[in-house]
């Protein structure tokens, strides 16, 4: 692993990334595979525990999946089709015109866009697609949204790193050198109990920031606010997020 510095609020919480940030839509990875060049590699950068690169690997032959952080790899879920690896994203140990796909999902605000972007055009094929995506908030119920946005815009707002702009804003004031390619409308969906729903919001880097500067958890409050109007703690919502999602292709 390079020794490089990089931004790292998940470590501490690799266990609770894994168990629950939700999945993505099974068919949003069947059409990349459809508009891939070939099902034969596939590159999952900054693949967390794995979530995404799973996904992939029931399409394509081999997935690298890399990660700058040793507890997110070491967390990560196996599978006879991942490779993982501890890799900054900027500088990959791929060859050069190796992969068919690259992705990176909810990951692209901690990276240095530019060479993360030179270092993809160097291992993508010639016509290989790079996949991009973000979720923001999500929705469960017009109240219980309300509750959600107040805690994340004014009890951690002040705590949540600039790179968050660029989730906010869908990535649309990032500039992509690849030829732009328009996908399909992609959301996930989940059926969530209360727990469920404070472990994801638990790894947030918002709330791992505000724990370290003030001692204190959030989620204490936030779950007595939540509780009053859920009703029984073991029922479930459905909880959903949009994607923004930003697909290209390896022209130059």
């Amino acid at each position: 692993m390079t020794a490089e510095y990089f931004k790292d609020y998940f470590s501490d919480n690799s266990a609770g990334y894994r168990k629950y940030r939700p999945a993505y839509p099974d068919s949003f990875f069947e059409y990349l595979a459809i508009i891939a060049p070939s099902s034969a590699a596939a590159w999952d950068c900054a693949t967390g525990s794995g979530q995404a690169a799973r996904k992939l690997a029931r399409h394509f032959s081999k997935v690298i999946a890399t990660d700058a952080s040793i507890r997110q790899i070491s967390n990560a879920v196996p599978d006879e089709n991942v490779y993982y690896q501890v890799a900054r994203a900027e500088n990959s140990p791929i060859h050069s015109s190796a992969v068919d796909l690259i992705t990176i999902a909810q990951a692209l605000h901690w990276l240095d866009a530019k060479p993360f972007f030179a270092e993809a055009k160097r291992v993508l094929k010639p016509k290989g697609i790079l996949a991009v995506w973000s979720y923001n908030l999500l929705s469960v119920t017009p109240q219980l949204d309300d509750i959600i946005e107040r805690f994340y815009k004014q009890t951690v707002g002040p705590y949540w790193p600039p790179e968050r702009r660029l989730v906010e804003e869908g990535y649309q004031n990032i500039s992509f050198p690849f030829t732009r390619i328009v996908s399909p409308d992609f959301s996930m969906t989940a059926e969530w109990s209360l727990e469920e729903l404070l472990g994801y919001i638990a790894t947030w880097s918002a709330v791992k920031v505000y724990r370290d500067e003030t001692g204190n958890n959030p989620l204490d409050a936030l779950k007595k606010e939540l509780g009053a109007h859920w009703g029984e703690p073991c029922r479930r919502y459905q909880v959903s997020w949009p994607l923004s999602v930003f697909i290209g292709k390896n022209d130059g």
